[in-house]
């Protein structure tokens, strides 16, 4: 199946699905080329990877597919400006590039062939990324887990107002988990959705078994978005969640409120499966989301989804008499 669209043709993907770029769950090239195999958009994420790691990861990519992919890359990583040298080498053919300006990295990347998509969470910058040049931007609204804006403001109104302010092809990002979703995003004028959630449950994403089954257990209702003033981020519901709840209710100072939140990290629960203690990053899409499966699979499903969606929707009627 194909399903043309703005983005697809930007990217020269099939489906205009988008597989978040998520720290240590696709960190390898295992999710990605699943993805990419299947005909949407498989995303590495370097954010913690090391250089010899992330060249392993793109080189596995290629190995395993022709058919194009990216690399997440945040910008406010520790050595990022190497890992920029790094990617450049590289060439990937697309770059998703987050937490940061795009005047830094664009030019070098248009130089080598590759297409770039700047994440925003808010108009303003996505007004200025698009001032900048970039080719098309990824829109985060408040459902979405790890970094969603601090305004919370939904992906269902987000979208509309950044469709409104600039001309670029869009990807919506935050709350989205199957096909019907995936119609929703392009009645609202993306040319894509990203599901991170639905593929950080997918068999090929390296997180551990109590991360997943966290995740898994989860209703729409159980995620919180903690650390206000700090970078917040959204994770299921645990001990981490609800002390800085509490700090916060109580109106603890910034600086108290920063060692409570340092103290947790994705890489505990990720990787060493401490869930109460880590941070469980996930969205509100993770109540929408009842099994684990392979990620070809769940590519194959959204767009079987979307297509039974958009079939369904009713037809305007002429009007009576």
């Amino acid at each position: 199946m194909r399903i043309g669209t703005p983005v697809t043709r930007l990217l020269g993907v099939d489906l205009p699905v988008v597989q978040g770029g998520m720290s240590w769950a696709s960190s390898s090239a295992a999710l990605p080329l699943a993805v990419s195999r299947a005909g949407g958009l498989g995303v590495v994420a370097a954010g913690p990877m090391r250089l010899p790691d992330l060249a392993a990861a793109v080189a596995g990519v290629r190995r395993g597919t022709d058919r194009p992919f990216a690399v997440n890359l945040p910008l406010y990583r520790p050595g990022v400006d190497e890992v920029v040298d790094l990617l450049v080498r590289l060439r990937p053919p697309v770059l998703i590039a987050s937490q940061g300006g795009p005047r830094r990295y664009l030019a070098r990347f248009r130089d080598v062939g590759t297409v770039c998509l700047h994440v925003v969470a808010g108009v303003e910058h996505a007004v200025k990324a698009a001032e900048c040049g970039v080719d098309g931007l990824v829109v985060v609204g408040g459902e979405a887990g790890g970094h969603p804006p601090p305004s919370q403001v939904s992906t269902l109104v987000l979208l509309r107002a950044v469709a409104a302010a600039v001309d670029l092809p869009l990807v919506a990002s935050g709350g989205f988990a199957d096909g019907r979703g995936l119609a929703a995003a392009l009645a609202l004028g993306a040319g894509a959705a990203q599901f991170g959630t639905r593929f950080l449950l997918s068999e090929e994403a390296t997180v551990h078994p109590a991360y997943r089954e966290a995740v898994l257990r989860a209703g729409v209702a159980d995620t919180r978005l903690v650390g206000h003033g700090l970078g917040p981020v959204r994770t299921v519901a645990n001990e981490f969640s609800a002390r800085m709840a509490e700090l916060e209710g109580a109106g603890a100072d910034l600086e108290t409120r920063r060692a409570e939140f340092a103290k947790a990290t994705l890489r505990m629960a990720a990787q060493g499966g401490d869930v109460a203690h880590g941070k469980v990053e996930a969205g509100q899409s993770a109540g929408l989301v009842d099994r684990v499966l392979p990620a070809g699979e769940i590519v194959r499903r959204l767009a079987e989804e979307y297509a039974a969606a958009v079939a369904g929707l009713p037809r305007p009627e002429p009007p009576a008499g």
